[in-house]
C-alpha cells in the first residue's frame, strides 16, 4: 500500500485530477479497437445491415465510413486547441453556447449507455454459448433466453467492468493489449477461412465478389441507404473514445487526434476483408445460413462457424465473448470523462468531478454510467425480445445527433480560420461541414422512418416503432433533465466564465471567439 501511495503521491495529473502521460500511442489506438469491437459489433450489425441493403452492404461499409472520417479531421483540430476529457460537450459548450453545449455532451452520455447495454446483452449471449459448446450440453445455450438470468448474467459483467475502469489507465492498457490482440487473430483468421472455404468450393451459397457490391446507386431508394448506413454507422462508433482520454495521454493536443484516425484506418479494413468473406462464403440470402435470415440476424457468426471451422467453431464464441467483454470495459471512458468534464464545469453536481485519490479515475461518474446502463438493458430486455436490434438502430440516430453537433461545432469554434488557408478551408471548415451535414440528414430520415415498427425488429409501442420512441424519449429527457438543472443550478447556463478560464485553447488563443 504504501509503494501505491507514492506513486500516486508522484504521478503527474490533469488539471481535473486525472493521470497525465499515463496513455500511450499504441495504448489509445487498442483502447480505441477495443471500444469499437470488431467482432462484437460486425456479428450483431452485419445481418440488419445485409436485411436492408443486400449485396450493396460493402457500399454502405464504406459510405458509413466517409462521414466518420470526415468528423474525425473536426474532432482532431478540435482536440488540438482545447484538450479537454468533455470532448463533445466541451467543445459543444464553446462553440454554442451552454444549452446545445450541453445537449451535444448529453447525445455522448446517452449513445454510450445505450451501447453498453448492447454489449452486455451479446456478451450475455456469447457466455452461456461459450459453455454450451465446452460442456457440449446445447440446452445451456438456451440460459441466455430466460429473461431473469439474461438480466442476472448481465447485471454481473456490468458490474465486473464498472469495476475495471473504476481503476487506473494502466490496469486498463494492459488487459486490453491481451484481449484486442486475441479478439483479432481469431477474426482475420476466420475471415480468411471463409474465402478459403467459399474459392474451394465448399460454399452453401458461393456468392463471387462483384464490383456491384461497391455501387450504392444499385440501392434503390434513399430509405434503403439510410437504414444501411444508421446500422453501418453503429460499426465505426466507439473511435472518439481515444479523444476523451485526451488528458491522459502522451503530448495530449497530438496523440489522441492521431490515434483516432489510425483506428479508424485499422477497423474499415478488417470490415471489408470479413464482411466480403461472409458474404462470399454464405451469401445475402433469407433462409439457411444466409447473412439476412432474420433467425441469425443478431448473431451471425455463430452460426458460420461450425460450417466454416468445424472443431475449431468455438473460437468465434470466445472472440465474440472477449471483444463483447473488453470493449464493456473499455466503453466506461468515455461517458465516465464526459460526466466528469460536466461535473467540473458546473453542467451537473459536482460530485460527477469527483476523482479517486488513489486510482486518478472520475470515481462517481463511472459508478453512475454503470448504474444507468445496467438499468437501461434490463428494462429494454422487459420490453422487447429482440433488444440488441433495435438498441442498434437506435445507437445509429443517437450517433448521427452527437457526432453530427460535435463536427459542427468545429465549423463554429473556428469561424474566422475558414479563409486563412488552403488547410484551415478544409480541415475546419469544408471536412466537418460535410460530415455534420450529412450525419444530420441520415439523422432526420432515420427518425422519419422508425416510425414504422418493420424499420427495426419489429417491437412497438401503441402502433409505433420501438427505433422511434426511444430515440425521440431518450433526447426529450436530456431536454427535461437540462432544464430542470438549469432552475436548480442555474450559475453554468448563466456565464461560461469558469469553462472559458478552465479551457484555453492550446496555440488558438488568438483566434478564440467568444460566444
Amino acid at each position: 500500500m504504501a509503494k501505491t501511495q507514492e506513486v500516486a503521491d508522484t504521478q503527474q495529473k490533469s488539471q481535473k485530477g486525472l493521470s497525465a502521460g499515463s496513455v500511450t500511442f499504441v495504448g489509445a489506438v487498442v483502447i480505441g479497437l477495443s471500444c469499437i469491437a470488431p467482432p462484437y459489433t460486425l456479428t450483431g450489425s452485419i445481418g440488419p445491415t445485409v436485411s436492408a441493403v443486400g449485396l450493396q452492404t460493402p457500399a454502405i461499409f464504406l459510405i458509413g465510413f466517409i462521414p466518420m472520417l470526415l468528423v474525425a479531421f473536426g474532432y482532431r483540430e478540435l482536440n488540438k486547441a482545447m484538450p479537454d476529457s468533455g470532448t463533445s460537450f466541451t467543445w459543444g459548450v464553446r462553440a454554442y453556447g451552454p444549452y446545445l453545449g450541453w445537449m451535444t455532451g448529453w447525445g455522448l452520455v446517452i449513445a454510450t449507455t445505450v451501447v453498453l447495454s448492447n454489449l452486455a446483452g451479446i456478451a450475455v449471449d456469447f457466455f452461456y454459448l461459450a459453455l454450451s459448446q465446452i460442456f457440449h450440453n446445447p440446452a445451456i445455450a438456451g440460459l441466455s433466453s430466460n429473461v431473469w438470468i439474461n438480466v442476472a448474467t448481465c447485471l454481473v459483467f456490468m458490474a465486473g467492468a464498472t469495476y475495471i475502469s473504476y481503476r487506473d489507465m494502466q490496469t486498463t492498457q494492459k488487459l486490453q493489449y491481451v484481449m484486442v490482440a486475441l479478439e483479432l487473430i481469431i477474426f482475420v483468421f476466420f475471415g480468411a477461412a471463409m474465402f478459403y472455404q467459399a474459392y474451394t468450393g465448399n460454399a452453401p451459397h458461393f456468392t463471387p465478389i462483384s464490383a456491384s457490391w461497391f455501387n450504392p446507386l444499385e440501392l434503390g431508394s434513399i430509405s434503403a441507404l439510410s437504414a444501411g448506413v444508421s446500422v453501418s454507422l453503429f460499426v465505426y462508433w466507439g473511435w472518439d473514445v481515444v479523444l476523451t482520454m485526451n488528458e491522459e495521454t502522451e503530448n495530449a493536443s497530438t496523440t489522441s487526434g492521431k490515434a483516432a484516425t489510425a483506428t479508424i484506418l485499422i477497423v474499415v479494413a478488417i470490415y471489408m476483408f470479413v464482411t466480403l468473406g461472409a458474404m462470399t462464403y454464405a451469401g445475402v440470402g433469407n433462409t439457411g445460413l444466409g447473412l439476412a435470415n432474420p433467425d441469425i440476424a443478431e448473431n451471425v457468426f455463430v452460426e458460420l462457424a461450425g460450417p466454416v471451422l468445424g472443431p475449431l467453431a468455438i473460437l468465434i464464441s470466445l472472440a465474440v465473448l472477449v471483444s463483447s467483454m473488453a470493449s464493456l470495459q473499455s466503453t466506461f471512458v468515455g461517458p465516465a470523462r464526459t460526466l466528469l468534464a460536466m461535473g467540473y464545469y458546473g453542467g451537473l453536481p459536482k460530485k460527477f468531478a469527483w476523482i479517486h485519490s488513489r486510482f486518478f479515475t472520475p470515481s462517481f461518474a463511472t459508478v453512475v454510467a454503470g448504474l444507468v446502463a445496467g438499468s437501461f438493458y434490463a428494462i429494454m430486455r422487459v420490453l422487447s425480445e429482440n433488444v440488441l436490434w433495435d438498441t442498434v438502430t437506435t445507437l445509429g440516430a443517437m450517433i448521427c445527433f452527437y457526432y453530427g453537433l460535435t463536427s459542427l461545432a468545429c465549423v463554429v469554434y473556428f469561424r474566422k480560420r475558414w479563409f486563412k488557408s488552403v488547410r484551415d478551408f478544409f480541415m475546419v471548415f469544408l471536412f466537418p461541414l460535410l460530415g455534420a451535414l450529412s450525419l444530420f440528414v441520415l439523422f432526420t430520415i432515420t427518425v422519419w422512418d422508425s416510425r414504422d415498427p418493420s424499420f427495426g425488429s419489429g417491437s412497438e409501442i401503441f402502433g409505433v416503432g420501438l427505433v422511434f420512441v426511444l430515440t425521440i424519449a431518450l433526447i426529450v429527457l436530456g431536454l427535461v433533465l437540462m432544464l430542470v438543472y438549469r432552475f436548480v443550478q442555474p450559475a453554468f447556463f448563466k456565464s461560461q466564465l469558469d469553462l472559458t478560464r478552465s479551457v484555453a485553447p492550446r496555440d488558438h488563443d488568438e483566434e478564440f471567439v467568444a460566444v
